[in-house]
């Protein structure tokens, strides 16, 4: 601050880092700095939302009458969601906001994890090459980790807070490494940096994986020789000096696109699509309360929710009789299990939707005060999102409220047929049931029970079959034909009987019905399979169900990378 005339010492500049109790030292340095004229700068602010009020309140109280050198720096981290937005509007309103944001593209990310180190840094090893190469590899998979989290969960299962700190201490590693060894140890650097320094972060076994594929593609005895290829179109530079590498990203690096991340053109399509819906809700959801029709007459609020409820119930069905049903069974098998618990789940949730409905109309009616989870009820009915009562008895699904009830009645409808006489449906639609694990289970316990092999020597096989759901008129002798997967990704394709390129354009194709039986886990085949995850809805990471061992010509890292997971609902 020389400029303005400005000196730093100690003593006229306070440097607060808040939590911990920290709000009283705050306020003592805002009271001396105001009658001084010094500096405060309050770190972390968003840790103390009570404090925010007083923090108000004091700066108010010093906005006049302080010394005319008086500062104060705020800094805090941004709010995940709007929800948490806890800054007062008073001091939102009269501070100079500067937000840092992070680059965005691989261009920038890969600029960015290069400004890291700088031409000292290349020249510290004595095995220059390897060094180099590796260095500049893991730039490129740092910027990429740190970039692939815009593509939702299709590019990272959950977000991670990699740092360059990962980054830094990765290449501190490495310099350690190839200084006290003889040949490069790319197994021991590619552990390393995929399960300690980047995998620390990681939680989710699927992400762990994605992680570790990314290394082994690009950290590898082929570095050495001139034909790696970080991305399409994108090879690992030779040796250069540090102003050289940087040349080298601008000159070659290809135009940002999914294929930088080993992604289809699809994902950027499926991230722009969710980001615009995102917007639109919260328009939405700022609209006042009241919606006119065309004639010029007002459907009221209330008025429109009532129509709903009333649809609501009277196209419900009833609960099923579970002690009834049960008479009707002459054996317990493990799929007549599975059939109750989903008709327990589903009484459980059809009752709250009817207990919540029945008082929401009380309270509509004036002979109920409304409480404020009447109000809460009232709002999702209006805005065609899922209660929450009912989101908390029911299945992960990220539909709107419509859609949600329509599918609601195919869920029952099925379980209906299903427990009409308990013979297992000719096809089984797997995204129909609350707990798609347990029908998977059964497979296997019947089957283990009929073989008399132990279960926990037992894996699933599945073979996607060349036909629809209607093809099929009854259930295979072993196992089940399941039907209602869409992948994402890539797509399957019938004919070959292999994984392949998605089409553009065609984010989630549907895929024919699968045959699933149990086999003794040493009898699977394992040669040219993706171990592909299969999830209960986009959002995937927690609904995660199992894992289908799919064919593929191509090398299984690609669909990893690819993201590619079969989905039972879209």
């Amino acid at each position: 601050g020389k400029k303005l005339g400005y000196t730093f010492n100690n003593r006229n500049f306070h440097n607060v880092s808040l939590g911990q109790g920290q709000e009283v030292v705050a306020e003592q340095a805002l009271d001396l700095a105001a009658k001084e004229g010094h500096w405060v700068i309050l770190q972390n602010i968003h840790l103390v939302a009570k404090w925010l009020s007083s923090l108000e309140k004091k700066l108010e109280q010093h906005s006049e009458g302080s010394h005319q050198d008086f500062r104060v720096f705020i800094s805090a981290e941004p709010a995940p969601s709007p929800d948490s937005h806890i800054i007062p509007q008073g001091i939102l309103e009269n501070s100079i906001k500067i937000t840092n944001e992070a680059p965005t593209g691989m261009h920038a990310n890969l600029h960015k994890a290069l400004d890291n180190f700088n031409q000292d840094t290349l020249e510290m090893c004595t095995r220059e090459n390897e060094f180099k190469s590796i260095l500049f590899a893991l730039c490129y998979f740092h910027a990429l980790v740190a970039e692939r989290r815009k593509f939702g969960p299709q590019g990272w299962n959950r977000s991670y807070p990699f740092n360059a700190g990962d980054l830094t201490i990765s290449v501190n590693v490495l310099y350690n490494y190839l200084e006290a060894s003889s040949k490069v140890p790319y197994d021991d650097l590619r552990y390393l940096f995929g399960e300690i320094m980047y995998g620390g972060h990681i939680t989710d076994d699927w992400d762990r994986r994605l992680c570790r594929t990314y290394l082994e593609e690009f950290i590898k005895p082929e570095m050495l020789e001139g034909e790696l290829l970080l991305a399409p179109g994108f090879p690992l530079p030779g040796n250069m000096d540090y102003n050289g590498y940087h040349q080298y990203i601008d000159d070659a690096l290809p135009p940002e696109s999914p294929y930088l991340y080993g992604l289809h053109p699809n994902a950027e399509i499926g991230f722009l699509t969710q980001t615009s819906e995102k917007l639109f809700r919260t328009v939405l959801e700022m609209q006042p309360r009241d919606a006119s029709t065309g004639e010029g007459g007002v459907v009221t609020r209330e008025e429109m929710v009532k129509a709903l409820l009333e649809e609501v119930l009277e196209k419900l069905m009833d609960e099923f009789n579970i002690a009834e049903l049960m008479a009707k069974v002459e054996e317990r098998t493990p799929y007549t299990v599975v059939a109750f618990q989903e008709c327990e789940r589903m009484n459980i949730l059809t009752s709250e939707i009817k207990r919540s409905l029945k008082e929401l109309d009380l309270g509509l009616k004036g002979e109920l005060t409304m409480t404020s989870d009447m109000e809460n009820l009232q709002n999702a009915l209006f805005l065609d999102t899922v209660p929450e009562s009912w989101i908390k008895r029911a299945y992960p699904s990220a539909a709107s409220l419509g859609t949600w009830f329509a599918d609601l009645l195919t869920r029952i409808k099925e379980l209906e047929a299903w427990t009409g006489d308990f013979s297992l449906p000719s096809a089984v639609w797997l995204a129909g049931f609350f707990n798609p694990q347990s029908f998977l289970t059964a497979i296997m316990q019947s089957t283990a029970r009929k073989n008399e092999w132990p279960l926990d020597k037992m894996t699933l096989q599945c073979d996607v079959t060349k036909k629809n759901r209607e093809d099929f008129a009854s259930p295979p002798r072993e196992g089940a034909y399941v039907h209602g997967f869409f992948m994402e990704g890539a797509r399957w394709d019938a004919q070959t009987g292999i994984i392949t390129d998605a089409r553009l354009k065609e984010l989630t194709p549907a895929m024919p019905v699968i045959f699933i039986k149990a086999i003794p886990a040493d009898k699977q085949d394992i040669r040219s399979m993706y171990p592909c995850p299969v999830y209960k809805t986009r959002q995937r990471g927690p609904t995660y169900v199992w894992t289908f061992n799919l064919k593929t010509r191509e090398n299984p890292s690609k669909w990893v990378l690819a993201g590619v997971a079969l989905l039972l609902q879209i």
